[in-house]
């Protein structure tokens, strides 16, 4: 049995400039965290005292003879990918919901593929799990994914990731004090919205919109650099936040599927309760609300979005990892 935990992640900035359809012909960049908040994978060779060959847990549960009979798309692929001949048993289990913004189904991609090296006695490198979850996502499933959520949920961190192609991927690890790092995380609140939504959707929506977004995304890939000025001087922290709101007062207007009227509500409230700027995560559309507050503020801000779930949350640094291994 083998059992895989992979993060999921948070993006600040530069979302959008991730899709490749951008960076091959532009500059794509993102700053983007891992939280403490996991996928779980637990996959196993199923004996052969059942009818069915393969057994998939999830929302559902499928026993299926065949891969090519498996619904759950990611789970298809991957095993076709992998050329996997036994018969497998996979569950999973994840801390947060999917279709949130939170990287889930590139997380469970890439836990996924982790498990199955690890079935095979291999241990791959967080770079090769990245390549191997872009191809699986873009190239096997056609899915309207970026390429940054695979890469933090490889490698874990708090990163600045640039984008070459899908084969070419800087990762640059923030360097920041502990100080700093732990003035940054206790200024974020995660709000969770309650609206399921289905990102490749809205994601195929500002595909299609990209080649008159040029300048919209140049300047949100810019503002990457900003933050990372910001956070790595003295300045005051509260920048951060107001430079949260200027990216989204652009990112919501890229496509009319990104906000709505009661996201909007949300985000006046928290602006008005003292949150300096914020963002829907992801692909937009809703999920979950990252806000930048003042922690004195927080109380608050708190207060003023009562209905909704508030989520602590941590950066983490582990990436992808094997957390059980007995093949």
């Amino acid at each position: 049995m083998i059992i895989s935990k992979t993060p999921y992640r948070i993006s600040f900035f530069g979302g959008g400039t991730d899709y490749p359809c951008w960076y091959k012909e532009n500059k794509g960049q993102v700053l983007t965290t891992s939280i403490d908040k996991y996928c779980y994978i637990t996959c196993r060779t199923l004996p052969p005292f059942f009818t069915h060959k393969h057994r998939i847990v999830y929302s559902k549960i499928e026993d299926v003879q065949k891969i090519s009979e498996i619904r759950h798309p990611s789970v298809r692929a991957c095993l076709q990918f992998m050329r996997i001949k036994e018969g497998l048993e996979i569950h999973h289990d994840g801390d947060l919901p999917a279709r949130s913004g939170l990287g889930s189904s590139s997380s469970f991609t890439v836990g996924l593929l982790n498990a199955l090296y690890a079935l095979q006695g291999k241990v791959v490198s967080p770079a090769q799990l990245t390549i191997d979850a872009i191809h699986v996502e873009q190239d096997l499933l056609k899915e309207n994914v970026g390429s940054q959520d695979q890469v933090i949920a490889a490698h874990g961190g708090c990163n600045v990731v640039t984008f070459g192609d899908k084969n070419h991927l800087q990762v640059r690890p923030l360097t920041l004090s502990a100080a700093r790092l732990a003035e940054l995380q206790d200024h974020l609140m995660l709000f969770y919205t309650g609206i399921v939504r289905t990102a490749s959707d809205i994601a195929g929506a500002q595909i299609k919109k990209t080649p008159k977004c040029s300048k919209e995304l140049s300047e949100m890939c810019g503002m990457v650099d900003r933050a990372v000025d910001i956070v790595n001087s003295r300045a005051d922290i509260s920048g951060f936040g107001r430079l949260l709101h200027e990216s989204w007062k652009i990112k919501r207007g890229l496509t009319d599927k990104i906000t709505s009227p009661v996201i909007d509500g949300v985000y006046a409230a928290a602006l008005k309760s003292g949150a300096l700027g914020g963002k829907i995560l992801g692909a937009g559309g809703g999920g979950f609300m990252l806000l930048f507050a003042e922690p004195e503020a927080q109380p608050k801000v708190r207060a003023a979005l009562k209905k909704l779930l508030h989520v602590p949350f941590k950066f983490e640094n582990s990436g992808s990892s094997i957390i059980f291994y007995r093949p």
